[in-house]
């Protein structure tokens, strides 16, 4: 029987000089294989990561293909918060929500078609009229430059030189080719106008019934700061919207008076055009308001359509700088830096619908925000109210009143008496 040692292993026989015997050749794959094994949790990972990596690019994508949609939805929320107002009024005196709202809706749009009635009958007027008058507009064109430069220039020969010109070619051929582009253009705005105004009727229409959904998953403090946060979004857009009315007001007040001044037919009809159309389109609004007047203003003399542009370029300078930020600092509550940096904030982050929603939008949250700030109350110290510290010294021009008088008596020979 083998001997053991205290293990029960066979103990290993001893080398006759004592040492231990040299140990067995490893075995060639088990500890490379057992060493190099990947573990059980890395495939699991690797998967998990491509999966998330996948719905990530999946969303991105949903996004990018959406994002047309959720801007209409966001337009169609702050033109329900507008109306807001006017629908729970006509509601609190018994009438169904959906009436009412479908009542201011239907105001709203015999407003804007009257408008544009009018608008459309005098421009198509004053196309036919400048069209017909065209001819008499090149030869006093043609005079002043023959009697300007001593040129010899004739009607007929620019006429027939137009007519064979490649330019003229060229650009018919791509007129036909963009009347499709313009079609589907048209086509797309109708249908972009028209889900913007499902999508607000339903947030007028159901709007208790929408806050009521939200705050049904949240506890009771949060539903108090919910319904906070929408009455304050419905009273600053109010405000936006009343100081844009304001703006659009005098505006309309000032282009008037200058046409009316110069004779230019129609205008109260261009004051409106102006009015509405610089104040509620964004970023684009003022060039289109401007190119109306001066249209029409050509039609009578050149020199009035030069008059109306210089007017326009120097009344939007006084409106961008003076009016528009007095105004929407009064109505809104927000500083009229704010307010200007907020319009280019959402001029580059959503476009044109950035620039409409950015200030109410930037009022609202700041609110809804100072609620949660604590003031304190403020030191009376001169700094706070502009005026610089001395450090209990005379300042520079006290001291340099005492030497012009202590030189004054000196050369009266007058006692000092500066101190």
């Amino acid at each position: 029987m083998a001997p053991t040692d205290e293990t029960g292993q066979t103990a290993r026989h001893a080398s006759p000089l004592g040492a231990t015997p040299p140990t067995g050749p490893p075995p060639a794959d088990g500890g490379a294989e057992q060493g190099a094994r990947m573990p059980r949790w890395l495939p699991r990972a690797m998967v998990l990561a491509l999966a998330l990596i996948g719905v990530f690019q999946l969303g991105l994508w949903a996004f990018h293909q959406l994002i047309g949609l959720l801007l209409n939805i966001l337009i169609a929320f702050f033109l329900a918060l507008a109306i807001e107002p006017a629908v729970s009024r006509l509601s609190a005196r018994g009438m169904r929500r959906g009436l009412a709202t479908f009542l201011v809706f239907f105001g709203l749009l015999i407003v804007a078609a009257g408008f544009f009635t009018l608008l459309g009958s005098m421009l198509a007027g004053q196309i036919i009229k400048m069209i017909e008058g065209f001819p008499e507009y090149l030869d006093s064109v043609i005079n002043w430059i023959n009697t300007t430069f001593h040129t010899e220039l004739r009607r007929v020969d620019i006429q027939e030189g137009l007519l064979h010109s490649e330019w003229l070619k060229k650009y018919a051929q791509n007129s036909a080719a963009g009347v499709l582009d313009v079609s589907t253009q048209v086509l797309g705005g109708l249908f972009r106008l028209l889900t913007i105004a499902l999508f607000s009727f339903y947030f007028a229409a159901d709007g208790p019934r929408l806050r009521r959904g939200l705050c049904s998953v949240l506890p009771p403090a949060r539903q108090a700061e919910v319904l906070r946060a929408w009455e304050i979004a419905v009273d600053k857009t109010g405000g936006y919207l009343y100081s844009r009315g304001l703006m659009a007001l005098i505006s309309g007040v000032a282009h008037y008076v200058l046409l009316e001044a110069l004779g230019i037919p129609y205008a109260p009809v261009l004051a409106v055009w102006v009015g509405v159309v610089s104040q509620f389109i964004p970023t684009i609004g003022t060039y289109l308001a401007g190119a109306l007047p001066m249209l029409i203003a050509f039609t009578v003399s050149p020199l009035y359509a030069l008059w109306v542009l210089i007017f326009v370029v120097v009344y939007q300078q006084f409106e961008n700088y003076m009016l528009q930020p007095k105004l929407t600092s009064k109505t809104v509550d927000i500083h009229p830096a704010v307010a200007f940096g907020s319009v280019i904030a959402g001029t580059a982050l959503l476009g044109a619908v950035g620039a409409l929603v950015a200030i109410p939008a930037v009022a609202t949250l700041q609110a809804f925000l100072g609620a949660y700030v604590k003031r304190y109350a403020v030191t009376d110290d001169p700094r706070v109210h502009g005026h610089r510290g001395h450090g209990g010294g005379p300042g520079p021009l006290t001291r340099a009143r005492r030497l012009w008088g202590r030189a004054r008596h000196r050369q009266d020979g007058a006692p000092d008496e500066s101190g």
